[in-house]
């Protein structure tokens, strides 16, 4: 079964620590903690991760993320992107071919993927089962270290 994860952007970015940067990857741009966590937790347990950026949408590691910006799907702004344009990348991007989303996000993603993913199509979110983010960042690290997945409590869709 091929598992994609999906993991949050975060506000702690590149620029943020290096005002003069340029363009980088996705892979580059984001620097917190919890992000760094998911994606190695993305690494270790799925077979590929993007980033769910509210300005970008759906990032692959290698894709440009041009610049510095600070908008979230919970806000209004002219700057988020559209779920037709969600759609549309989870097409382009080929998302759909994978088995499983593995959605490594807190509960205000929730909506976002399950209005741009078919209903039919296989999704757990691991960390929703936490209270807060120290707990899914512990959550995060213990599995990694232990290498064993997160164990889902009944929160599948």
């Amino acid at each position: 079964m091929k598992q994609l994860s999906v993991i949050p952007c975060g506000r702690k970015k590149i620029w943020d620590r290096y005002e003069n940067t340029g363009a980088v990857t996705a892979r580059e741009a984001y620097i917190g903690t919890l992000h760094h966590l998911c994606r190695n937790y993305a690494e270790a347990f799925t077979d590929a991760w993007v980033v769910l950026s509210a300005k970008h949408g759906f990032l692959f590691p290698e894709d440009i993320v041009p610049g510095q910006y600070n908008v979230t799907f919970n806000q209004k702004s002219d700057e988020i992107i559209t779920g037709d344009n969600l759609r549309a990348q989870v097409r382009k991007k080929q998302l759909d071919q994978f088995d499983m989303l593995v959605v490594l996000t807190g509960k205000k993603y929730k909506p976002v993927i399950n209005s741009v993913f078919d209903s039919d199509h296989r999704r757990i979110y691991p960390l929703l089962q936490y209270s807060g983010i120290g707990y899914m960042q512990q959550a995060l690290k213990k599995a990694v270290q232990e290498n064993e997945p997160i164990h889902m409590k009944d929160r599948s869709s």
